[in-house]
């Protein structure tokens, strides 16, 4: 192959990958399968979005929605549960090496990450060539805020009720029913519940 065509074929290569989703048949197709579903998605969506929905990487309960620019990138044999009437909102991306989980009501606020795994730091092989490898699921319960521009890490569960601050990265679990913040987040404070009985926390 000429150096011209190696260079043609390097940047078709890459465009296949970036761009896949903005092909017309692809783009109808997304939509298709999000319908199928009773979900939603705002244009555009991003990652590996249509394989994993084809072949049961990922899983939505209905009246979930997408908003722009979302990225799922789930590796070969790896599975994203969303629950039912889920928000995962603009710029959101979810990189899955194993299982991630979002349980019913969830929001996932602007610009945030979640990941179950990491790359390799063993030199002197290049760092972006480097394996994956998982500390665990990530697991956030049913009604859960994450607000803006959250990180959160493998291995982690996030219990139900819960709210984690903007900006805070989530390193270790965060019980049931309490507000999180910082970096590493740290619980602040409990929720209080309805004494009449009500499922759902009240404010002070």
């Amino acid at each position: 192959m000429s150096d011209r065509g190696r260079r043609a074929k390097a940047y078709y290569d890459k465009w296949k990958w970036y761009e896949r989703n903005s092909l017309p048949w692809n783009r109808l197709a997304l939509m298709r399968e999000f319908a199928k579903r009773e979900c939603y998605a705002r244009w555009p969506i991003e990652g590996n979005t249509l394989a994993a929905l084809r072949d049961g990487r990922l899983t939505l309960g209905p009246d979930t929605h997408f908003e722009r620019g979302v990225w799922i990138s789930i590796k070969q044999g790896g599975r994203l549960r969303i629950g039912e009437g889920v928000a995962i909102n603009m710029g959101v991306f979810i990189s899955v090496f194993d299982l991630v989980e979002i349980g019913d009501h969830t929001g996932i606020g602007n610009g945030s990450f979640i990941a179950d795994s990491m790359r390799g730091f063993t030199p002197p092989r290049p760092f972006m060539r480097q394996p994956m490898w998982s500390k665990g699921p990530v697991r956030i319960g049913s009604n859960v805020w994450v607000g803006v521009n959250c990180t959160i890490t493998g291995g982690v569960t996030i219990g139900d009720w819960s709210i984690i601050g903007a900006n805070s990265v989530v390193t270790s679990d965060i019980p049931s029913g309490t507000v999180a913040a910082g970096a590493p987040a740290r619980v602040v404070r409990e929720l209080d519940f309805d004494p009449a009985g009500s499922e759902a926390p009240v404010g002070d």
